[in-house]
């Protein structure tokens, strides 16, 4: 067997291809989520903290200077506006996520137990020797 044909038989298996398709819906999605925080929830809670900006919220630990050469030395800051978006975005996928699975389960599990309070049927030949010991008795 080729490597090219180990691969594609790897690249098949259904986990695999399932899998794929989860991290693309899971990055779109992870895009859809950082649109909302950044264009809908952030300039909606702004007014709520005073008309504070919470997404450009920085703490500069060093200003930018402008040397002789007319070159700018760039400050040095943490964006902690950055950090709470990226937190909150976090938050949210992750919680949506949650309720997938949750609700992914709790189908699976309802499943289950149909398939365990439908009684099936005995095998074939269990019911023909049932009908033989039957005639027997007769």
């Amino acid at each position: 067997m080729g490597m090219m044909t180990e691969f594609k038989t790897f690249a098949m298996k259904g986990n695999l291809v399932d899998m794929a398709v989860g991290v693309v819906m899971g990055a779109a999605f992870g895009t859809v989520v950082k649109s909302f925080i950044d264009g809908v929830f952030m300039p909606a809670i702004s007014p709520l903290m005073g008309g504070l900006d919470l997404a450009s919220w920085k703490y500069v630990m060093k200003e930018a200077v402008m040397e002789g050469d007319k070159t700018v030395k760039e400050a040095v800051s943490i964006n902690i506006g950055d950090f709470l978006t990226a937190l909150i975005s976090f938050i949210i996928v992750a919680f949506v996520m949650f309720m997938i699975i949750k609700g992914m389960n709790k189908a699976m599990e309802a499943e289950k137990e149909e398939e365990e309070a439908a009684p099936s049927a005995p095998p074939a030949q269990e019911v023909l020797l049932a009908e033989i010991r039957d005639l027997l008795k007769k």
